[in-house]
């Protein structure tokens, strides 16, 4: 991200330098530099101000989850995905706290609580790890969950809907059925790199089979789920494929009932639990309201630096340079630093894509708005997570988790692209 933030601000100014060198002073026109000034104090100002702006949807968003997530919301989900699991992963224990802990991790991500599912994931490393004859290197099932991490299925990607809501969208929620359609899309082709590339990055050393080691004194326990009939599960994994067409076909229709629906449902579903919701949302808000505020400084930082590369005419130039051939499949080329940043920066790409749907130019009801909110919410910031999990663990030799997360990535990128093409062109 420092390399990244440097040569923004570099480019930036060397091609506004250029500019300035060779310019003739036109009345009333501001020169290239003071174009530059401009756009930076005004980026600084606008990036507060959206900041500010989401404090509000964001604690509504999370006050809601809150209130679901009291009431017992995740848990149902980790055992309704058990069974699921249980068959990705044969090398683990059923009954072991891994399984508890990958389970709860991916139930988090599905409700899009990113925050909440980092600490269930570093612990479901830990266990992982026990169960690691090999330690220093990364097993299959570390692979594969990690694979998962980083395309999971996003049943309600929060966070970008609150930032479209913010930024004054008319159809904050329209992203719902392309995000989920490109992370299902991503989340298939992640197991199948795992499966596909394991065979090509074997296991060197104490190769012998995966077996428990002694439990330390002081672990923490992981609570462990029994799961409902495998036969629920199957029936509501075919609910959730079946409702990608739904979405798809009548996208435009039920997207303006997700959020007001939403807000009855999860205060409902807390109010039945006994959950005292107006205390319980009012918790969760609070969290809101410290998310919103922690990401002021980033805002900024991204948004003064690609507000730079605009102003100065770099984007521009990188517009007219890749713009005829990616936009002939879908990528218009100001989307295209989305999709590339994604996997290295997800401050950077939340960024980006702030700076994106804000554009008067573009605005995030636009198609190019609508695909790199649908590339924030479908993808993830594979670096970060590969180097958070597997350095709790202190694994070096990752094998084929970051070829197969980068697969996963691609398929993500390919299927919002596709998606996004079908419904908003």
């Amino acid at each position: 991200m420092n390399a990244l933030f440097f040569a923004l601000v570099s480019i930036a100014f060397i091609t506004t330098a250029a500019r300035q060198i060779n310019w003739t002073p036109i009345p009333d026109t501001d020169s290239p530099m003071q174009a530059l000034t401009l756009g930076m104090v005004n980026t600084a100002e606008s990036s507060v101000t959206l900041a500010i702006g989401l404090v509000g949807v964001m604690a509504l968003f999370l006050g809601l989850m809150k209130v679901a997530e009291k009431g017992g919301l995740l848990k149902i989900l980790a055992r309704l995905i058990r069974p699921l699991m249980v068959w990705l992963f044969p090398e683990v224990p059923a009954d072991h706290p891994a399984m508890g802990a990958m389970i709860l991790n991916m139930a988090a991500n599905a409700l899009g609580l990113g925050n909440a599912a980092t600490p269930f994931g570093i612990r479901a490393m830990k266990e992982l790890d026990r169960l690691n004859p090999n330690p220093g290197t990364a097993t299959n099932a570390m692979a594969l969950f990690l694979a998962i991490n980083t395309s999971s299925v996003t049943l309600l990607p929060t966070g970008v809907i609150a930032i479209r809501a913010s930024a004054g969208s008319i159809d904050p929620a329209a992203i719902l059925p392309t995000t989920l359609f490109a992370t299902f899309c991503s989340t298939i082709v992640a197991v199948l790199a795992v499966k596909s590339y394991q065979r090509f990055f074997p296991i060197e050393g104490n190769n012998q089979a995966i077996k428990e080691t002694p439990k330390e004194e002081n672990q923490e326990e992981i609570e462990t789920f029994s799961g409902y009939p495998t036969w629920i599960s199957l029936l509501v994994l075919a609910a959730v494929i079946g409702f990608i067409p739904l979405t798809i076909l009548y996208g435009k229709a039920i997207s303006p009932w997700v959020i007001p629906s939403l807000m009855i449902l999860m205060l409902g579903f807390g109010y039945i639990k006994k959950v005292p919701v107006y205390e319980a949302f009012v918790e969760g808000a609070k969290d809101g309201f410290d998310v919103a505020v922690r990401i002021i400084p980033y805002l900024v930082a991204i948004l003064v630096a690609v507000g730079m590369f605009r102003s100065s005419g770099a984007m521009g130039y990188l517009v007219d340079a890749i713009g005829s051939f990616t936009s002939k499949v879908g990528m218009p080329a100001e989307a295209l630093p989305m999709a590339l940043l994604r996997p290295l920066s997800g401050s950077g790409a939340y960024g980006l894509m702030a700076s994106i749907i804000q554009d008067p130019n573009i605005g995030p009801d636009s198609y190019t708005g609508l695909l790199v909110s649908t590339l924030q919410g479908s993808t993830e910031t594979t670096f970060y997570v590969l180097a958070v999990y597997f350095g709790a663990v202190r694994v070096r030799r990752v094998r084929h988790a970051l070829a197969a997360a980068l697969t996963a990535d691609l398929a993500g990128i390919i299927a919002a692209v596709f998606i996004c093409s079908i419904l908003f062109t």
